[in-house]
């Protein structure tokens, strides 16, 4: 695909995750949840999983506010992890945290969705924006109390 083509794709995906997310509202009863925040934007999320006993993420539910980004992001990450073990998901969070700092390809995505997320590397002030779903995601896997921050 050319530069231009991946890029439109890129565009295309973020209006339209944006628009109309998956898997966006909240789980009455998670086995795990966690909130994130970016202050110097206003990017808030809350992530819902439940978390079978064999350690399946089950269902993955998410409300959030604020930029475009932010919002294709966590609709990405929610339809990503579903059925991913909880191991499975941390070593998603450290590729696409690679992925979208770094702009390179990651072996082990291969999902044309979210490896069109690498593109926003290019975005410098926009990765934090598209980070923070991810950051909640390891939050709320490690059941740890607070909320995550990008700053």
């Amino acid at each position: 695909m050319s530069a231009a083509g991946a890029e439109r794709r890129w565009q295309d995906l973020i209006v339209d995750h944006s628009q109309f997310p998956r898997h966006h509202g909240s789980l009455e009863k998670p086995t795990h949840h966690a909130e994130g925040e970016n202050p110097l934007c206003g990017d808030r999320v809350r992530l819902y999983l439940d978390v079978g006993a064999s350690g399946t993420i089950d269902k993955a539910r998410f409300e959030a506010t604020g930029c475009a980004i932010s919002l294709a992001s966590a609709s990405l990450l929610a339809t990503a992890i579903q059925g991913l073990k909880r191991d499975q998901a941390l070593q998603l969070f450290d590729q696409a945290r690679a992925m979208l700092t770094t702009g390179e390809a990651v072996s082990g995505i291969d999902d044309a969705e979210l490896e069109a997320l690498r593109l926003i590397s290019r975005f410098p002030m926009r990765v934090k924006c598209a980070s923070l779903c991810w950051h909640t995601l390891r939050q709320a896997l490690r059941g740890a109390e607070g909320t995550v921050s990008t700053e």
